[in-house]
């Protein structure tokens, strides 16, 4: 764990993204199957540019998406974090996760995405945290229900030239509070 650890869980734990994250980020977002929310691959111009996007978020929202490693051998294997997501007309934190294929059906995504939202209430002080999912992507679906996280509404985002439905699943700092006092 050589670069600053921002969030962390039992296995996992999460740092800012770097230049020489570009070919595991690849991995990720050139992998049409991991994003199929997303329309399908990015090409290198559309990786390049989303590396830029997460490391400008550091600077300017103070959070972002982060490369996500197994504590066990540094292992990378994907992205998660809090961004700062349009929702109902303001600015909110959202809990974002993207994880490499290889990676997926392992509990990882769950962990991962319970590690974010703590660091967003606990560290952010956000009033509210959410996801917002593709409402194609039921798998991201059940991440946000197993991070306690309720259906709050809905928007419609528009990327790629693809209009694309997004349920937005989220909780309140009382709710997140009750939720730690059950833990």
């Amino acid at each position: 764990m050589a670069a600053a650890v921002v969030f962390q869980s039992e296995r996992l734990y999460a740092r800012h993204l770097c230049q020489s994250d570009l070919n595991n980020i690849k991995e990720q977002l050139q992998d049409p199957e991991v994003m199929y929310a997303y329309e399908g691959a990015f090409s290198d111009l559309m990786v390049r540019s989303w590396l830029s996007k997460q490391l400008e978020r550091y600077e300017q929202d103070g959070c972002g998406l982060c490369a996500l490693l197994m504590k066990e051998g540094d292992v990378f294997i994907g992205q998660c974090g809090v961004t700062l997501q349009e929702f109902e007309g303001r600015l909110v934190h959202e809990v974002g996760y993207l994880l490499s294929k290889r990676f997926w059906h392992s509990g990882f995504a769950t962990e991962a995405a319970c590690a974010a939202r703590d660091y967003a209430f606990e560290v952010l002080q956000a009033p509210f945290v959410c996801s917002q999912v593709r409402d194609n992507n039921l798998p991201s679906q059940q991440v946000a229900l197993r991070a306690g996280f309720r259906q709050v509404g809905t928007l419609v985002k528009h990327y790629r030239g693809f209009t694309m439905p997004h349920i937005v699943y989220g909780m309140t700092r009382a709710e997140y509070q009750a939720l730690k006092d059950q833990a």
